[in-house]
């Protein structure tokens, strides 16, 4: 997935859309993962910790950009990456250890500028109940000089968005 070591705890794995259940996604996504909360994701309260949303947020798009043929190493080759400008997460169920969760994600908006946006949804297997949902306005960036530039034709090629609406 990637060289970095928050990812190391991060059971996820990639699944077909098919093996959900249909009807619980807000958009159908372009790549589903599936993981299970862990003891160490919880928190005092005995629930997932929203930090580790995030860390999910971030695995789950490093391995949609590795399906899609961007991977770090293609982002050193072509000089460009892309960072996170802003996270939103809204939190709709807690979690807890055992729990198994599928992680979708899809592209919502790209008009091959120097941003766009993933969206995020998380859903409790079990009960087929949404727990998270969430948007990342990722920023295409030079990599020698970290300022931001227009995606590259390579970017804007495999960071298609979908052309759904939500119901």
């Amino acid at each position: 997935m990637t060289n970095s070591n928050i990812f190391k705890d991060c059971n996820l794995q990639a699944i077909a859309i098919a093996d959900t259940a249909p009807n619980v996604w807000n958009c159908t996504p372009q790549f589903v993962g599936r993981l299970t909360v862990q003891p160490q994701h919880l928190d005092e309260f005995n629930h997932t910790n929203n930090t580790i949303y995030l860390v999910w947020m971030q695995a789950i798009a490093a391995l949609h950009s590795a399906q899609l043929g961007l991977t770090f190493e293609d982002f050193e080759e072509l000089g460009y990456g892309c960072v996170a400008r802003q996270h939103h997460m809204e939190y709709k169920r807690p979690t807890f250890a055992g729990d198994t969760l599928w992680v979708a994600t899809w592209i919502s908006h790209n008009e091959g500028k120097a941003d766009m946006t993933r969206q995020y949804q998380f859903v409790r297997e079990s009960d087929h109940t949404t727990v998270m949902q969430g948007h990342t306005q990722w920023v295409c960036i030079d990599m020698k000089t970290g300022r931001p530039k227009k995606q590259p034709p390579r970017f804007v090629e495999c960071y298609k968005p979908v052309n759904n609406k939500p119901d």
